[in-house]
């Protein structure tokens, strides 16, 4: 069906995709003010709250992740994205205002939940939406407003942050605009974009297959006519009744997502969404100074170089949009486990060469680049589409749970394998998770380009 309602659907999951880019921005924007909250706070020598205030929103995420799921299939898709939207916008505004540490973490904690639950819901709610033969290129466009977030991080950090002169001590830097003020202002930028998406979210219709599945069979019908017309929505409420009548018994929650029945497909679905996270990539972006130090570049070449790793996850990501439906997706994902291995062997070598340089923001740029048109948004798309709807929400919200575990070890991983075993033999390691990733991949992966979710 090539004639479906593009303005409509284009639309509902242009807004749903907001939540991608507020997850995007308020996971990244942390990174550019730290050096000014750290001593803002008087934290700066102090490894453990540094990492508390580092991981307090990961923390969030997974809270927001557990609870996404059962909230979701019980109460609708639309009101979890709404109330993650309120989430984003309280924290925005009351991480930026607050001059104590406890309500800093607070703040950055109930952003998290926000996150954890737009990146559970927003990919799940585009599939549900989406006609199936341009579902993974709707479903992608959340990756893409992710990393139009992460981005618009990069860049406003970049902005805001003042020159800080030679010779300046830490207690010129608290003095500074940019220990008073400059690090607030990063945060409250995302408040706009966090309040659009909460008005937003009201204007969007609910999942049609939520609706089928809780016997709104009518407003189902009414939805799926503004997306395809009167022949699309037969079709489809068709093909919802055979499969809410073969899962009509299952209580749709962890009971039956545990089940024999389900257990190979959630197996596959928390590998998928860890290997999205221990394949190494967000360390770029979580740790970049230190990537790029390493690599001989000073503060000022890392926030420039920074702003190039970001350009060049969005246009691999649009890369991804337009060859996820045509490619399909076992092989974008072999390209992505694959390649990853093969450029983080070659980086681990030359950190062990002791090379700098130029070359090696070449090396980083293109591992982003691999990643950004491969494993970013091809997981969200196969985490979306094969879980059966009654288990959708459940299924979404656990796999998105071990995507976050993953993200925090990785996160808290790097700094001590980066001390243990050097940059090269960290991404050495990288190099052989990615390789192990492929072989999984090659033998357990199917594809599901082009099929109906039922």
């Amino acid at each position: 069906m090539n004639d479906y309602n593009k303005t409509f659907v284009n639309f509902i999951c242009l807004v749903s995709a907001m939540g991608g880019l507020l997850f995007g921005y308020d996971w990244v924007v942390i990174g550019g003010a730290k050096p000014f909250y750290e001593l803002f706070f008087g934290i700066s020598a102090d490894p453990v709250m540094q990492g508390v205030a580092m991981s307090t929103a990961l923390v969030g995420c997974l809270v927001g992740a557990m609870v996404a799921g059962g909230m979701a299939d019980r109460y609708g898709r639309r009101p979890l994205l709404v109330i993650s939207a309120m989430l984003f916008t309280l924290s925005a505004v009351a991480t930026g205002a607050v001059s104590d540490f406890t309500l800093f973490n607070i703040a950055r904690f109930i952003g998290g939940v926000g996150i954890g639950i737009a990146s559970a819901l927003s990919p799940m709610y585009i599939a549900e939406i989406s006609p199936a033969q341009v579902r993974g290129r709707l479903v992608s466009l959340n990756q893409m407003t992710i990393v139009l977030g992460i981005l618009g991080a990069q860049i406003v950090n970049w902005l805001l942050a003042e020159p800080v002169p030679a010779g300046y001590t830490e207690a010129d830097i608290v003095a500074s605009w940019n220990g008073q003020m400059g690090w607030r202002w990063m945060f409250w930028a995302e408040t706009l974009p966090a309040a659009a998406f909460l008005f937003l979210s009201f204007l969007i219709p609910e999942s049609p297959r939520w609706q089928m599945l809780h016997g709104r069979e009518d407003k189902a019908w009414v939805t799926l006519m503004h997306i395809g017309g009167a022949d699309y929505a037969g079709s489809e409420v068709e093909a919802m009744r055979g499969a809410t009548s073969v899962e009509d018994g299952e209580s749709g929650g962890l009971g039956s997502l545990f089940s024999r029945r389900y257990a190979p497909v959630l197996m596959l679905g928390v590998f998928i969404a860890v290997f999205q996270q221990w394949c190494g990539t967000n360390v770029i972006f979580n740790y970049a100074q230190e990537i790029f130090s390493a690599a001989g570049y000073s503060v000022g070449d890392v926030l420039f170089n920074i702003v190039i790793t970001g350009v060049a996850n969005v246009i691999f990501t649009i890369v991804a949009i337009y060859t996820v439906d045509r490619w399909g997706r076992r092989s974008l994902m072999f390209f992505g486990a694959g390649g990853l291995g093969v450029l983080y062997l070659i980086l681990g070598t030359c950190y062990y060469l002791h090379v700098t340089g130029f070359f090696m923001v070449v090396l980083v740029v293109a591992a982003i680049a691999c990643y950004a048109m491969s494993l970013g948004p091809v997981t969200w798309v196969l985490l979306s589409e094969i879980f059966p709807t009654r288990v959708r929400g459940v299924a979404m919200a656990t796999c998105t749970f071990a995507l976050w575990t993953g993200c925090t070890t990785l996160t808290f991983s790097f700094p001590s394998l980066n001390a243990s075993l050097g940059s090269s033999g960290t991404f050495w390691l990288y190099s052989a998770i990615c390789f192990s990733g492929l072989l999984f991949f090659i033998f357990r992966l199917p594809e599901t380009k082009g099929k109906r979710l039922e």
